[in-house]
Formats: C-alpha cells, structure tokens, sequence
C-alpha cells in the first residue's frame, strides 16, 4: 500500500486528479454526467493528457481507483 492507495501510480493520479483545480473540475463534472463510475473514469481517459505533470501514467485502473467514493 501507498499512502492508503494499491500503489505509487494509483496515489500520484489520485493526487493530480483532486489537488489541481482544473482537473477536479473534470473529474467532478464528469462523475455527474455520467451513469456511472466506469463510464466517468472512460470519458476522463479521453479527456487526461497521457501522463500527470510529474510523468506518471493516467490509466484506466489509476483513475478508476481514484473515483472510488465520489458521488
């Protein structure tokens, strides 16, 4: 475990996705106008850039993972 997280990917997509502003925009737009979680997490795949500023990689999983417990 990584700070709460599966891994260091999971934990660093988590914090790119919920520390900057205009990402939390996204993700919280993107949560709202979809069914559901899986569906928001593809459409932010579509959205995100490849990889966070710092160089990790958004993946489905990772950002799935970071959805977990937002409505």
């Amino acid at each position: 475990m990584y700070n709460g997280h599966k891994n260091k990917n999971h934990w660093n997509v988590s914090l790119w996705l919920f520390n900057d502003e205009s990402n939390y925009k996204r993700v919280m737009s993107a949560v709202r106008e979809q069914r559901t979680l899986d569906l928001a997490a593809r459409y932010l795949m579509m959205t995100l850039p490849k990889k966070t500023m710092d160089g990790a990689p958004y993946t489905f999983a990772s950002v799935r993972a970071a959805l977990r417990g937002v409505k």
